[in-house]
Formats: C-alpha cells, sequence, structure tokens
C-alpha cells in the first residue's frame, strides 16, 4: 500500500511527488503515456517558481538548460519593460523545453525514492475511510492512503470525483508550433508587423537554425485532443497573411483555445486535484505550467504532515481556501488579457489607456507580481504586510536564505537570538542570526516559503508553531 498515488507525471505531479519524498512518503505516479513528450514546446518560467527551484536546490540545474530573458512584457503582451527593484533574487524569466523541465522534476522525483509507471492510464477509483482503491485500465487495483489528480485538463480523476468544472468554453482557437520557413527574415518582419497592428494573436519567432514560432488564429475551434496538421498552419497563414511563408519541416504542431474553467473543489475526502485538473485558462501571460507546481509546491508539505499524523486538523483544507482564490485571481486576469487582444474598438481603446497606464511604475509593478505570482498573500488573518506573504532569498549569516530550506521543512529566522522551536525541531529549523536582512525580530516560515508569524514573544510563537505544524513531540 502506498501512501498517496499521483496520476499524471507533468510538471505538476513530479514536483508533488519530489515534495512528498522529502518527507519520506511512499509515493507512486502513474502517467498514461508510454513515453515522454517529444515535441520541443517553450515554457516559461517566471520568478515565483524560480524561486521554489532555488529553495529546493534545483535552480542551478534548471539554469543550464534554460534561457534568461528580462522579467517585461508579460501582460497581454504589452511592451514594457520590468520595473526597477523587483522583490526578488532572480527578476527574469527562464525560457526552457517543456520536455526538459518535466524531465529534469521527473528526474528529481525518482532520485528521492519516488516510483513512476507509464503507460498506467487510471480509469476507477472508490475510496473510505481507510484510503484510495484505484483501477487502471488494465484490470489491475492499487490501494493509497490519499491519491491525488495532476492529470490535465481532461482530468479522468476529477470526471470520476464528480466534481464541477464550470465556466467557459473555448470561443477562438490559435496554431502554435516550430518549424522551417521559406523566405527571407526581412519579409517575414515587415509582414508580422503589419499584421500585429491589427491582430495581437499572431507572430512568426525566430529561434536559431532556421527554425521559427509560429503562432497563428484558427478558423474556428478543432478537437483539442488531435493535434493539428502543416496544412492547417498553411491554410490559416494564407488566410491571415495572404502567404504561407513556405513553412515546411515542423517539429512540433499544437493548438490551444482560450477555454477558462476552475474545478468547484480541490478536495473529495482522501483525492485531491492539482494544476491543470483544476483550472485552465489561456496561456497569454504564461503562468499555466506556473501555477500547477506552485499548486504542489502548497500540497506538498501538507499532505505529508496528514500522512506523518502531526498535521493540524484543518491544514490540509488549507490547501483548497488557498490555493482556489490564487486560481480564481489567474482566470481573470487571463480573461482580461484576451480581452485586450481583440481587434474590436473597445477592447483596442482600452489596450491604448492601459498601455499609458502601464507607464506609471506603481501600475506596472502591480501587474508584473501578478503574472509572476510574487505578490500572492496567503490570508493568515491580521497582521503586518509581510505576513502570508512569500520571503525573498534575503542574506544570512550562512550565506543565503534559501539555502536553509531544501529539505523542505519549516524554519524559525530569529534576530534575536532568544527565541526556540523546542518540541517542533523535528518538523521546524532554527537560525538565530542578529545579522540577517530582515525588517522584523524574528519571523517563522512554513516550508513553502510563506511567513506564518513575525513577532518576539515565545508564547506567541509556540501557538503558531502548534496552528501550522501541529502538537510539539513528547
Amino acid at each position: 500500500m502506498f501512501d498517496v498515488i499521483i496520476a499524471g507525471c507533468g510538471p505538476t505531479g513530479a514536483m508533488l511527488a519530489a515534495e512528498l519524498r522529502l518527507h519520506d512518503v511512499r509515493v507512486l505516479v502513474l502517467e498514461k503515456e508510454t513515453a515522454p513528450k517529444s515535441f520541443v514546446r517553450i515554457v516559461g518560467l517566471h520568478m515565483r517558481s524560480l524561486e521554489l527551484m532555488a529553495m529546493r536546490g534545483l535552480l542551478d540545474r534548471v539554469l543550464r538548460h534554460g534561457r534568461q530573458r528580462p522579467a517585461g512584457g508579460f501582460f497581454a503582451a504589452i511592451p514594457k519593460p520590468a520595473p526597477k527593484g523587483l522583490d526578488s533574487a532572480h527578476p527574469y524569466l527562464v525560457g526552457i523545453p517543456q520536455p526538459v523541465i518535466e524531465r529534469l522534476l521527473e528526474e528529481r522525483a525518482v532520485e528521492l525514492g519516488a516510483q513512476v509507471r507509464r503507460g498506467s492510464a487510471v480509469t476507477g477509483l472508490a475510496q473510505d475511510d481507510e484510503g484510495v482503491t484505484v483501477e487502471l485500465a488494465d484490470g489491475e487495483r492499487l490501494r493509497s492512503r490519499y491519491l491525488v489528480g495532476c492529470d490535465g485538463g481532461r482530468s479522468t480523476v476529477r470526471k470520476l470525483l464528480g466534481v464541477g468544472f464550470p465556466g467557459e468554453p473555448s470561443r477562438t482557437e490559435t496554431l502554435m508550433g516550430e518549424m522551417e520557413v521559406g523566405v527571407p527574415q526581412e519579409e517575414i518582419a515587415a509582414k508580422v508587423a503589419e499584421i500585429q497592428e491589427t491582430t495581437r494573436s499572431f507572430w512568426l519567432r525566430p529561434f536559431g537554425g532556421g527554425i521559427y514560432s509560429v503562432v497563428v488564429p484558427a478558423a474556428g475551434v478543432g478537437d483539442r485532443a488531435e493535434p493539428p496538421t502543416l496544412e492547417d498552419f498553411e491554410q490559416a497563414l494564407r488566410a491571415i497573411a495572404g502567404t504561407d511563408f513556405g513553412v515546411h519541416s515542423p517539429r512540433w504542431l499544437s493548438r490551444f483555445g482560450d477555454a477558462t474553467r476552475l474545478a468547484e473543489r480541490y478536495r473529495v475526502g482522501r483525492v485531491l486535484l492539482a494544476g491543470d485538473a483544476a483550472h485552465i485558462h489561456p496561456p497569454i501571460g504564461g503562468q499555466g505550467l506556473n501555477l500547477g507546481v506552485q499548486d504542489a509546491f502548497n500540497l506538498g508539505w501538507k499532505l505529508a504532515a496528514q500522512i506523518r499524523g502531526w498535521a493540524p486538523e484543518p491544514l490540509l483544507d488549507s490547501y483548497q481556501a488557498e490555493r482556489r482564490p490564487v486560481a480564481e485571481d489567474v482566470l481573470d486576469n487571463t480573461r482580461a488579457q484576451m480581452e485586450l487582444l481583440s481587434t474590436e474598438p473597445g477592447p483596442r481603446a482600452v489596450r491604448r489607456l492601459l498601455t499609458e497606464l502601464m507607464d506609471f511604475e506603481e501600475v506596472n509593478r502591480h501587474l508584473i507580481e501578478k503574472i509572476t505570482a510574487i505578490g500572492v498573500r496567503y490570508d493568515f488573518g491580521d497582521g503586518p504586510d509581510l505576513l502570508g506573504r512569500r520571503l525573498r532569498d534575503i542574506d544570512v549569516a550562512q550565506g543565503h536564505l534559501y539555502s536553509l530550506l531544501h529539505r523542505g521543512r519549516g524554519l524559525l529566522l530569529d534576530r534575536t537570538e532568544r527565541l526556540t522551536v523546542g518540541g517542533w525541531s523535528d518538523r521546524v529549523d532554527h537560525l538565530a542570526d542578529p545579522t540577517a536582512a530582515l525588517d522584523a525580530p524574528c519571523v517563522l516560515l512554513r516550508p513553502d516559503g510563506h511567513v506564518a508569524w513575525i513577532g518576539d514573544d515565545q508564547r506567541d510563537l509556540d501557538d503558531h508553531l502548534s496552528r501550522w505544524f501541529g502538537e510539539p513531540a513528547g
């Protein structure tokens, strides 16, 4: 019997498996595909996701395979540079091939002891007071204490649970792929500039080596389960540009719509949802993969605490309470961004106005923090503005704060040198450092880097240790 079975070995499922293994949870990851994805779609890791990688010692691996670019121009593709002094040690985006980030995260999970089985599709589930029975397509039945559906927007787990997925279906569709072209770059650049005056969701961008990233609106809405053909791209390009640019030799082809949906619940008993299984939205702003990885980071330590037996009663339910509002905000900002891509006079006027407003640093900073998730603040009750927010990677006596979070434990950062974590030392580390670059006497960090308490009183600290990390040992 496993502690947790995870359906889906994409970035969300692999990250969750790694987080659980930090706490010695027995994890099995089931992936219906027999082999990793072969297409080389480039995805972007935003600031918050880069911080999470740094917290677990993964950032160097990621940076070796990615390309850094400035953190600007994300919101509705409005070309504004990022404001100066962003509150992160990693104020940039990393573009990385999707198969590579999935491989790195899966390797991390396996290194830590997770089991991954490919060609294993979940077809049924039943839960009781003790656990969950998972049925596979070949008839095999497996047993675990919990099941997490990380199996994408068409999630089988979500459907088997009967959880509603309300929202809006796709109204438009866009083709996206990488391929070679047969005309000079200067001719392409001139035509793209002309078309983008009225159509924002269109581009041909050179990758080097004769390869171009091609994004073009489709004529209608097709079956997302079926990849488009090169002929579909040729027809769409001719319809909007009057030429197909001689496209040929595709590396990968896909389609995406503007469907926007949010699961009504993230947890039903011993079964939970994360990533695209819980929310889908248009890819504008590049938030999808990041949102799923951040779900996993929030859920992992809480589910591990439940299994290890020290979780306070409401801890696991705080996963939905914290992450569903974040997803709601992402859905709303992608809806707004899609409207700003419209060629209708009203949305074009709003886009011009917003472009002017983004010259104000406060507006630009707010939108960047929203897209990159460094502005997320969970509701932990009344307190200073830092309460509920993540703490940046500040300098401490031992180097950098995030290097102290690699094991996925809580951390008391104590500038007074008077406090103790006492009976919670098996779950919470203690750093007494009066030199820490922190504008507060002491902070208690959860394993996900969010500030759970600020103060200097031992009794108050003990209350908050109990709130987040259960009863003290002994």
